[in-house]
C-alpha cells in the first residue's frame, strides 16, 4: 500500500515536471499547440493571456465531475495529476524567457518530453488532466491503447488551434503531437 502510494507520488511529480518543462521551454515560446485540455489552456493563453495552469484546472472541471460519478478511481488518481501539472506549468513559466531551440527541434523535443511525462503518469494509473483522463475512460470502455486515443483527441484540439495560430506553427504542432502520442504509446506499451 505504502509502496503504491509512493510510486504514484513520484510518478505525478516527475511526470508533471517533464510536462511543465516541455510546455514552458519548448511549446509556449514557439506558440505551438498541444492537444487535450492542456492545448485548450495554451490556446486560451495565446488569445486571452490567461495563466495556462489555472485555465487547465477550470477546463478540467466537467470531466472530473463526470469521473466522480462514473470512474471514481480515475477521479482520485487524476485529480493529483491535473493539480500538480497545472501548478508546475505555472511555476516553470519563467523558462519561457530563456533562449529556446529552433521550432523544429522544439516540436520534437517538446513532444518527447510531454510524452514521457504523460507516459510516466499513465503507468501509475494517473492522468495529467482532461485529455488523458478522457483517454483513460475511453480506453477502459473500448479496450484501445490510451496513446492512440490521446493522439485522436489531440488532433481535434489542433484543428481548433487552427483558428488562432499561424499555418507553419500548426504543422509543427501536429509534429509535436505525433511525437507526444508516439512516445506515450511506446512507454505504455513497453512497460505494461
Amino acid at each position: 500500500m505504502c509502496d503504491n502510494l509512493l510510486r504514484k507520488i513520484v510518478s505525478v511529480v516527475i511526470g508533471s515536471i517533464l510536462i511543465a518543462i516541455g510546455i514552458n521551454y519548448f511549446v509556449m515560446p514557439n506558440h505551438l499547440v498541444d492537444g487535450g485540455i492542456i492545448g485548450l489552456g495554451l490556446i486560451t493563453n495565446y488569445t486571452l493571456n490567461l495563466q495556462p495552469g489555472l485555465t487547465i484546472i477550470v477546463f478540467n472541471l466537467p470531466l472530473y465531475i463526470y469521473a466522480w460519478f462514473h470512474f471514481r478511481s480515475y477521479f482520485y488518481n487524476g485529480l493529483h495529476g491535473v493539480l500538480a501539472s497545472a501548478f508546475f506549468i505555472d511555476y516553470f513559466h519563467p523558462l519561457m524567457t530563456l533562449h529556446t531551440p529552433p521550432i523544429l527541434i522544439s516540436a520534437i523535443t517538446g513532444g518527447f518530453m510531454l510524452g514521457c511525462g504523460i507516459g510516466v503518469m499513465l503507468l501509475a494509473k494517473v492522468s495529467a488532466g482532461g485529455g488523458d483522463l478522457l483517454a483513460l475512460m475511453l480506453s477502459n470502455i473500448f479496450r484501445l491503447n490510451v496513446g492512440l486515443i490521446i493522439l485522436a483527441i489531440d488532433g481535434l484540439v489542433i484543428l481548433l488551434g487552427w483558428l488562432v495560430i499561424q499555418e507553419t506553427t500548426l504543422i509543427y504542432s501536429g509534429l509535436m503531437i505525433g511525437m507526444t502520442g508516439l512516445t506515450t504509446f511506446t512507454i505504455t506499451k513497453t512497460f505494461t
